[in-house]
């Protein structure tokens, strides 16, 4: 199943544009968007395939995780997550 998952992670600083767009860059291969320009938290978007929301949040978290180092953002915690699956997404 395709899930829709929302990650964010809290910065000790405010993100410029450059590092967002780095991001973005990094999340594209996952179908990501990325958030977070002149904040102090920056996240992402991703559509993964998982059989269950913790295996989806899971997924995603890997790939966020690996984007953000390969954007050269500074490792920052996990403030918040949420997943929904195109079935949920779906329904009125």
């Amino acid at each position: 199943m395709r899930w829709s998952v929302g990650i964010e992670a809290q910065s000790d600083r405010v993100l410029s544009r450059e590092e967002i767009v780095e991001l973005a860059d990094a999340v594209a291969a996952c179908n990501g968007i990325a958030t977070g320009i002149g904040t102090d938290r920056y996240g992402a978007q991703l559509i993964v395939d998982a059989a269950s929301r913790v295996e989806a949040v899971s997924t995603a978290t890997e790939i966020f995780l690996a984007a953000a180092a390969a954007a050269g953002l500074a490792p920052a915690p996990v403030v918040r997550t949420e997943a929904v699956s195109e079935d949920e997404d779906d329904s009125p």
